[in-house]
């Protein structure tokens, strides 16, 4: 489909970087036990946002383990494709998109429906951008002609599509985007700067050896989504679902190991969880796509960790912002 073949092209981009850190960066060392442990934090999370079918099975996964997640949304699937010149990313002409734009505006209700709907049972929606562009050469202007556009489709979206906008939507669209994830992972200082300018409280583009505390000496916090072990010789990945497809099978569907990919997946999961909880603990992320690879076996990974670790005692399934506010709290730090 449009959307993964538009994920493989960043995959090198993801690759080298994932490869660097492990190169480079030393391992974490685990802490001593301690008497008075604060929450394990898990912290899911969805690029993208846009099947409709998926916002509906990751909120019945919501409802059955007590998770709260975080969406990052992209904001050409709050614009049917009749009306793509709407949009015009940095560089390119307007109307295109490296994921194409709702089919009707039928589509875009239903997802502002799951949308409004998660936000008011306590996920977070965040902002993915708009195109699903490789932002690295953009300027901090371009950056903000990016984020300002985010902020328009979604302000407008109801109307835009022939909706009547709910009471309180407006109130959301202007104050609740705090996050931001950069398409394949790609950052630079100039985007930096345009988050910190735009008011984001935090980005979770980094990559980080393994889990690891947020940095909170910026403006706008970095968090990390890690290396984590996986596969029989244990070889770090970054902890999200399109790396695993591309290192399980090419990034080809390749539906026939699909039970056996989503057991590497879980255990991958499980073993990073473990080491954090009866560790340092430190925030454990994982990230998924609105897309089902090898025949949905990342999903099925995800569900079945989900539900075995959100209830546990110690345990915390929450989102970025309710992270921040814990974590603040536990150092004393302002929020």
């Amino acid at each position: 489909m449009p959307f993964r073949h538009q994920l493989a092209a960043g995959c090198a981009i993801i690759a080298g970087l994932a490869a660097t850190i492990a190169a480079t960066l030393p391992s974490v060392a685990s802490g001593a036990g301690s008497s008075k442990l604060p929450d394990q934090l898990v912290i899911i999370s969805f690029d993208g946002a846009h099947d409709n079918r998926l916002w509906d099975r990751s909120l019945k996964l919501a409802a059955r383990s007590g998770a709260r997640f975080t969406y990052f949304l992209s904001c050409t699937f709050l614009t049917e494709k009749a009306e793509a010149r709407r949009y015009k990313a940095p560089g390119h002409t307007a109307g295109r998109s490296n994921v194409g734009f709702a089919k009707d505006r039928a589509e875009v209700l239903t997802r502002l429906d799951h949308v409004w709907t998660a936000y008011r049972a306590g996920h977070e929606i965040g902002s993915h951008g708009c195109g699903h562009f490789d932002g690295k050469g953009w300027s901090e202007a371009q950056w903000q002609s990016e984020f300002n556009q985010f902020d328009d489709a979604l302000l407008n979206a109801w109307a835009n599509n022939g909706g009547k906008t709910p009471a309180g939507w407006n109130s959301f669209a202007k104050s609740a985007i705090k996050g931001f994830r950069a398409p394949y992972l790609s950052t630079g200082k100039e985007m930096f700067a345009a988050l910190e300018k735009h008011g984001f409280t935090y980005d979770a583009s980094s990559v980080s050896r393994g889990p690891a505390m947020p940095d909170f000496s910026h403006l706008t916090a970095r968090f990390a989504l890690p290396l984590i072990a996986e596969g029989p010789k244990d070889r770090r990945i970054i902890a999200m679902d399109y790396n695993l497809f591309a290192r399980h099978s090419d990034a080809i569907e390749t539906p026939a190991k699909s039970a056996e990919f989503e057991e590497r997946a879980l255990s991958a999961f499980r073993t990073a969880f473990a080491a954090e909880y009866s560790g340092q603990r430190k925030p454990l992320q994982l990230g998924f796509h609105f897309v089902e690879m090898n025949g949905g076996a990342y999903w099925r990974a995800l569900e079945r960790f989900a539900g075995e670790t959100c209830g546990r005692p110690g345990v915390a399934c929450v989102t970025y912002q309710e992270a921040i506010r814990r974590l603040r709290a536990e150092d004393g730090s302002a929020s």
